[in-house]
């Protein structure tokens, strides 16, 4: 790989404290970041670059989504030439050309029995997009009753009210009081003692799927819209599905006549060795939202695929009326549909997720050669994704693994994820081997120091 598009640092002026202080950081200790800030200038490839010109080794494609690594020329250029051809066009009731030659492409990417797009600005965006194409679709096929949505403990589906409602991590939603009612849960599948040190799929867990059975007979079948998981629960550490979990969620679904979505803003486009993780698991849902590397997390752009029959359903009444009252100022952007194309090229001109696929084992074995590590009480991969599970500290949940994050950057030049004590990772998929076995060992350095 050779394309890098070398330009200068975004901001090359130093950052006053008082320019810290200004921004209200999303998902972020304000008060301790601003005491010790973690700035990154530039990228190039696999690495970013502070201000200092500090080079920084990126395990975690920045945050899950720069799949075809930093600055590729051929995206680069595709963002600038549209940005001087058409800066913005709408989508409410006009359109642009690139709009359709994407959606054509990425329908074409999925394959059966996908055969339509729905474009939005994040992730967080296509899952409440889900939730409403899900909601409409009962509606107007004459079960607008089914209003009620199934997620699960520690799913994480963005931040919107529909994403925090169906999400299951406890933080995200003890701010902003009930959210949508009539929502309930599945139970997570990670489990210690049964699952720890899995490589890949666990072999234990696919009977928690028969939880739904439950759920829906409290309910009532008739009331229910949907089931949404992510294929992989990335932001809660990489909880990777066991052996027939997910073929079992599709079975009980269709029984009952309840869509199943799945979340594949991380797992999408090549992260776990397919282009969709669906494609991977075998299991296709009827709807799936994806983001991030849609266009290798360069401009803001979400997709909602939806399966044969789903579109078709809305298509009636006068063909004038609008058949889906949603959308976005900037649904297929004119900017973000040129990088999806120039992404979808380089991701198949390099063979991107088949790289993914013949990684893995390196990864997976590099991954777990952490076992046994101070603090390491469980390791989990699939595909190019990966965590490590540390012991928290008496009292102090969290601590640890915030600890090693910053030790990471500050002394070993390594971008890691970290949520509570889990350090989650998922590389460019452009990494090389020597760069992987670079990642895990700067890790181990940084595992055998913190307290």
């Amino acid at each position: 790989m050779n394309d890098i598009a070398r330009t200068g640092a975004l901001a090359p002026e130093p950052i006053t404290q008082e320019k810290l202080e200004s921004f209200w950081m999303p998902f972020t200790s304000n008060r301790q970041f601003k005491s010790q800030p973690r700035l990154l200038a530039r990228a190039e490839g696999m690495y970013y670059y502070t201000p200092e010109d500090r080079q920084i080794l990126d395990a975690t494609a920045g945050l899950w989504c720069v799949n075809a690594g930093h600055c590729r020329k051929p995206i680069v250029d595709a963002i600038a030439q549209a940005a001087g051809a058409l800066d913005f066009s709408p989508t409410f009731q006009m359109g642009h050309p690139a709009a359709f030659e994407l959606s054509s492409r990425l329908v074409a990417l999925a394959g059966q029995p996908f055969n339509h797009v729905f474009f939005c600005n994040s992730g967080s965006e296509a899952v409440d997009s889900a939730l409403k194409i899900a909601l409409g679709y009962h509606r107007v096929r004459g079960e607008g009753q089914r209003t009620r949505f199934i997620g699960r403990e520690r799913g994480y589906h963005g931040v919107g009210f529909g994403g925090i409602s169906v999400g299951g991590m406890a933080a995200n939603r003890k701010m902003f009081g009930t959210m949508l009612p009539g929502v309930d849960h599945l139970p997570q599948t990670w489990n210690l003692k049964e699952t720890a040190f899995s490589r890949g799929q666990p072999a234990w867990g696919a009977h928690l799927a028969d939880e739904l059975e439950r759920i829906i007979a409290l309910h009532d079948a008739s009331t229910i819209a949907a089931v949404i998981v992510e294929p992989v629960a990335g932001s809660a550490g990489v909880l990777v599905p066991p052996k027939g979990y997910l073929e079992r969620l599709r079975a009980i679904t269709e029984k009952h006549g309840i869509l199943l979505i799945f979340d594949e803003v991380i797992t999408g486009f090549g992260r776990v060795g397919k282009a969709f993780g669906w494609q991977r698991f075998g299991v296709a849902p009827d709807l799936y939202t994806t983001a991030k590397g849609i266009n290798s997390g360069t401009v803001p752009m979400g997709a909602v695929f939806a399966r044969s029959g789903i579109y078709e359903a809305f298509m009636q009444g006068p063909a004038s009326a609008i058949e889906f009252a949603h959308g976005y100022t900037y649904s297929a952007h004119p900017l973000a549909c040129a990088a999806a194309l120039a992404t979808l090229d380089v991701y198949a001109g390099e063979g991107l997720f088949e790289r993914a696929a013949e990684l893995e084992s390196h990864w997976e074995n590099a991954l777990h050669s952490l076992k046994g590590v101070r603090n390491v009480i469980d390791v989990r991969n699939i595909g190019l994704m990966g965590a490590i599970e540390l012991e928290p500290r008496a009292g102090a949940a969290g601590a640890r693994g915030f600890d090693a994050h910053c030790q990471a950057f500050f002394e070993e030049g390594l971008l890691v994820r970290f949520t509570g004590d889990i350090l989650a990772m998922s590389p460019p998929l452009i990494v090389s081997r020597n760069q992987i076995d670079e990642i895990v060992e700067r890790l181990r350095r940084v595992l055998e120091r913190v307290e």
